[in-house]
């Protein structure tokens, strides 16, 4: 299913069930991301996939729109900074992948064309985050 073609829809509508209502004394995070499942795909930004990807929500509708940004720029500065997006999306579970191997793939191919001047200024452990998601095993390989 392309995944991309749902974007009028929010994620209460694709990833069911629709989340309640966050408590009185949620925290800031938690009322955030209950707020960006009621917005339609197709107008989460880069901060607001940013979000939903370091926390692992509804991954298999985030990730097409994540990738598709950064196959654009890899190094987007989405929140924090200049490539943020792309480590909180290369730390994502290998498991999640699973049911997104062609784009799993497409983000290899991305990051093995990086410069490594580029890689190198990237903050401390981002080379090793890299290398480690270019180096697994595509989905389904033992």
């Amino acid at each position: 299913m392309d995944h991309l073609l749902h974007l009028d829809r929010t994620l209460d509508e694709l990833d069911p069930p629709r989340w309640p209502v966050p408590a009185a004394d949620a925290t800031h995070l938690v009322r955030k991301v209950h707020q960006l499942r009621c917005v339609p795909l197709g107008e989460l930004g880069p901060a607001d996939l940013r979000t939903l990807v370091a926390q692992r929500v509804a991954l298999p509708y985030v990730l097409p729109l994540t990738v598709r940004l950064l196959v654009e720029e890899p190094l987007l500065d989405a929140y924090f900074y200049e490539g943020d997006l792309l480590l909180a999306t290369v730390a994502v579970p290998a498991s999640a992948w699973a049911v997104l191997p062609g784009l799993a793939a497409r983000l290899r191919t991305v990051i093995t064309v990086l410069p490594d001047a580029t890689v190198a200024a990237l903050p401390r452990g981002a080379a090793g985050q890299l290398t480690r998601f270019v180096a697994r095993p595509p989905t389904g390989a033992s």
